[in-house]
């Protein structure tokens, strides 16, 4: 289904408020458990449009939740005046999810206050970078992991975690050392964070990898260290630990600069060395879907690859003008999530599709995409 976000408000007339609806019965005849069984078989957009009944079954908790596009987004680069020549550094980064049956965004909740919540995406010191704000999902939950603070400090000591299904925000264990410019990324609904750079440079950290579990209790989560690297040159730049097949893969360098990789081996706790087809075709932002297959933009020539692990190359999946200049990805449900121009666009490729189908998705106006993510949609009691 393509879709195109429009910058405006929705109307408050709804076209399928008739009498029928207004009944609450899902199919005349069968009671609401039975004929829930029979409708879940139906297309979620199916369900939205044929009447409000179905519509509230869509949305309501007991109903097997349909995947949205979850965004971390900041302000239009606009820097604010205090006094003259005096430019404030920017935060409010902001969280929206986008329902591509209803073709809608909608803000998350507000993120706990206390500690004091600031991300960082823009400071006067750096005028010609963005401050890179680290997020992931991992067994349906968002993660922001890492981020900085407006006096260049690491802005997380514990991860900020929101959970779509039950609506809550809520903080992981402590971070042992926190910091900013790491390697992060999950395998099998375990969370690492390798390499870094905290307040300052730190050996220690710079060479280190830790795990936090997602499959034990909460009362027994926390960060466990794990084989460290050989040196500290993954702590030049955020970068993703790309999750596939029972490995983290990643390189130290965004773009097409020259780089190095590396493969820590899950089941081993081991480092190994990147093939060299990956690491040489690794040109921009990676992704994996379902921790089976990794995906990669090219973000100079705007191509879409997927890795062939035994012939050791990329296979070209789409080649677009819209992909050039990609600067963070997502994979999920057969379909890849691009943030391109700059944060200003968000470009959906269906590669299930054959031919390969793709569409563009507009945020919210007066904000620009930093990055975006596949989850369960969040609970809605408005529908």
């Amino acid at each position: 289904m393509e879709i195109t976000v429009q910058c405006c408000k929705q109307s408050k007339n709804d076209p399928f408020d008739d009498n029928d609806s207004e009944n609450g019965t899902l199919l005349p005849g069968l009671p609401d458990d039975l004929a829930q069984r029979c409708l879940s078989s139906l297309s979620p957009s199916l369900l939205f449009s044929v009447c409000h009944s179905w519509r509230r079954l869509l949305y309501s908790p007991s109903f097997p939740p349909f995947f949205s596009l979850y965004a971390l987004l900041s302000p239009l680069h606009n820097p604010t005046m205090a006094l003259p020549r005096e430019v404030v550094p920017q935060s409010s980064i902001v969280f929206f999810s986008f329902d591509p049956i209803s073709s809608s965004w909608r803000p998350l909740p507000s993120p706990p206050q206390n500690p004091s919540f600031h991300l960082l995406r823009r400071h006067p010191s750096f005028l010609s970078r963005n401050l890179p704000i680290q997020s992931l999902t991992v067994s349906n939950h968002l993660i922001v992991i890492a981020a900085t603070t407006q006096n260049l400090f690491p802005a997380l000591s514990s991860p900020l975690v929101f959970h779509p299904e039950s609506n809550i925000w809520f903080y992981g264990p402590q971070i042992s050392a926190p910091r900013r410019w790491c390697a992060a990324g999950s395998a099998q609904d375990v969370v690492y964070m390798a390499s870094g750079f905290g307040s300052h440079y730190q050996g220690d950290v710079a060479r280190s990898l830790e795990q936090w579990d997602l499959n034990k209790k909460r009362e027994n989560w926390g960060w466990q260290n794990k084989a460290g690297l050989k040196d500290g040159r993954f702590s030049r730049e955020a970068v993703e630990a790309v999750g596939c097949r029972g490995k983290l893969c990643m390189v130290n360098v965004k773009g097409n600069a020259l780089k190095e990789g590396a493969v820590y081996n899950v089941g081993l706790d081991k480092w190994e060395d990147m093939p060299v087809g990956m690491v040489a075709g690794w040109n921009g932002p990676a992704a994996s879907m379902d921790e089976d297959e990794i995906y990669v933009i090219d973000e100079v020539k705007g191509r879409l690859s997927k890795y062939d692990g035994e012939k050791d190359c990329w296979v070209k999946v789409i080649e677009l003008e819209q992909l050039k200049r990609a600067e963070h990805i997502a994979a999920g449900r057969g379909k890849i999530c691009a943030v391109s121009a700059k944060g200003e666009r968000i470009i959906v490729v269906d590669v299930r599709d054959k031919p390969t189908r793709f569409w563009e998705v507009e945020p919210p106006c007066g904000l620009e995409v930093v990055a975006v993510h596949v989850l369960p949609r969040m609970i809605s009691r408005q529908h």
